[in-house]
Formats: structure tokens, C-alpha cells, sequence
């Protein structure tokens, strides 16, 4: 089949958002380059998970990851949905400094309800002809924990803390071309199973894979200099910096945990951290391909 278009048909068309295109792959030759066979851990959470067409731009760019020679893991939360499940079976959700009260019947609508997010995602990632396989913490003793205690003495029942990440099933699943996803539930030394945060689990599989990057998909834009001057978002911060940042005041209340979360993960092997949007449309192409970037990106130098 031969497909012709005339000189004219040509001459009228609009050039300049077709240009711009061009453009925008240029400018993302050499980050291509330089992340090309990297990991890639996203923490999957927040507005992005529960809004359909977040869900669609955040798996497309994971897709696109994949395609172009990064090495995407996910690890996913489901709050929302284990709450909203626990209130059906006639209980009211409990929690204790952010921390979800998990007895034995909520640990098991836990892994119950996960286990369901982990296979729709699973499912999108397939749809757009990447291959996925969903797991959980459980899965050859990945993620290892012990109870959490906190220092109060309160009992949040079946929530673990990580204690060790044995990376070698989902290194496997990377040598051959799939898509990791990860359900935050681990496994005490009783053989029990435990509702981990998915912030911590991201990080500590971040840390034991040696990723180039570990995402936060939030519902902030990043990190502001001065919260209320939106002119000030801070684009690239060292370790240093950071810690100056929140010794100053600057940064208050749930920032700080979330901050120093990712401080802890470059000092432990992790290249870079970023805080992106996960309501911004294909926020991690963004992020990483482009000159500027969207979000906040923490590493040792401060780097973009």
C-alpha cells in the first residue's frame, strides 16, 4: 500500500505543535540515555490510585518507562478501599498517629482488598501490552517485619516494620522483563502476616535494590520553600540542604516525616528521591525527561 499527500496538503498543515513534539523528544534524549536499564521504585497512592483517569496517565508512563529501558517496580497502598470494606462488615476504622489499628479480621480485608488492587493493576499494565506480575511481601519472605511498637505502649494488632528486603524474587522478575507489583504485606518471624505502610515498603525496596530512583505519588505539588508562596517549589535539594530546611522551620507538620523518609533513603543507596503530584497528567515523564522537571527531587549533590 502506497499512502500519498499532496504538496499542498503539506504546505497548509500547522508545523509548530508538530515541531514541538520534535522538541520535546530531544529534550529528553539524554535522560534516556542516562536512566536506561535503571530502577525505577513508584510508590502508588493517594488521588492517582482512586481517580480513573490519574490511574490511566500514571500506568501509561510506567508503560512508557518500561519501553524505553527503565526497569519499573510498583509498590501500591489501598487505604481508602481497606476502610471502605472494614465499614461493610460493620466496623468503624481505627487509627493511631496515621497508623491503621489492624486486628485479625482487618488484617484479613487487608490482604483481601490489596490483593484485589494488586491484580487490577496488574491488569491495566497488560491492557497497554507490558507484562506484570503481582505480588505480596508474603511471596518468598520479600519483606520481612516485626510488630510495630509504639512508644506509648498503644497496640495497632497486625502492622509491621520492616526489618529486612530480600530482593531476589523481584530482581528475578526484572532479568525477565516484568513489571513488579508489590502489595505492602509482610511476614513476622511467627509466620504471620502484616499490614505494612507503603511509604516504608517502597523505601526499604527501593534500598535493597539499589534503585536509581524511588517515586512518591502524592496529592502536593513538592516541596515549597515557603508553603504559601507558590513561586517556591523547590526543584532539586541536597541531603544537607534539606536537613537545614526543616531545622529552619520551613517545613512543618506531615512534610516532615515524608521528608525525612526520603533523606534516609539516598543515604541508603537510593540515587534519587522524588515527591511528584500523582494528579498531574504523565507526572513521571515529566519528571524525569524533561529540563525542569514538576516535582522535588532530593539526592546527595542537589542535582536535578
Amino acid at each position: 500500500m502506497i499512502i500519498y499527500r499532496s504538496a499542498k496538503e503539506v504546505s497548509e498543515m500547522n508545523m509548530e505543535p508538530i515541531i514541538a513534539k520534535a522538541e520535546t523528544l530531544i529534550e529528553a534524549l539524554p535522560y534516556i540515555r542516562r536512566f536506561n536499564d535503571k530502577i525505577v521504585v513508584v510508590k502508588y497512592g493517594g488521588s492517582a490510585m482512586t481517580d480513573e483517569d490519574q490511574q490511566v496517565h500514571v500506568i501509561e508512563d510506567i508503560a512508557m518507562l518500561k519501553s524505553i529501558g527503565m526497569h519499573p517496580v510498583i509498590v501500591h497502598g489501598g487505604g481508602k478501599a481497606i476502610s471502605k470494606w472494614v465499614r461493610l462488615l460493620g466496623k468503624e476504622p481505627e487509627f493511631i498517629r496515621g497508623l491503621r489499628v489492624t486486628d485479625e479480621d482487618t488484617m484479613e480485608v487487608a490482604e483481601m482488598v490489596l490483593g484485589r488492587v494488586n491484580k487490577y493493576l496488574v491488569q491495566l499494565l497488560e491492557n497497554l501490552g507490558v507484562q506484570a506480575v503481582g505480588i505480596s511481601g508474603k511471596d518468598a519472605s520479600t519483606i520481612k517485619c516485626k510488630k510495630k511498637e509504639l512508644a506509648d505502649g498503644s497496640d495497632l494488632g497486625y502492622v509491621g516494620e520492616v526489618t529486612e528486603v530480600d530482593p531476589k524474587l523481584i530482581q528475578t522478575l526484572l532479568d525477565e522483563g516484568f513489571v513488579p507489583i508489590i502489595a505492602p504485606v509482610g511476614v513476622g518471624a511467627d509466620g504471620r502476616a502484616y499490614n505494612i505502610n507503603a511509604d516504608d515498603a517502597a523505601t526499604a525496596v527501593a534500598e535493597a535494590l539499589h534503585a536509581e530512583k524511588l517515586v512518591f505519588l502524592t496529592d502536593t505539588e513538592g516541596v515549597y520553600r515557603d508553603y504559601n508562596d507558590k513561586d517556591s517549589l523547590i526543584s532539586a535539594i541536597s541531603v544537607d540542604d534539606a536537613r537545614e530546611l526543616i531545622a529552619s522551620g520551613a517545613v512543618e507538620g506531615g512534610m516532615i516525616p515524608k521528608i525525612e523518609g526520603c533523606l534516609q533513603a539516598v543515604e541508603n543507596g537510593v540515587a534519587n528521591v522524588h515527591i511528584l503530584d500523582g494528579r498531574l497528567p504523565h507526572c513521571l515523564l515529566l519528571e524525569f525527561y524533561t529540563i525542569k522537571g514538576v516535582g522535588t527531587v532530593f539526592n546527595k549533590d542537589g542535582k536535578p
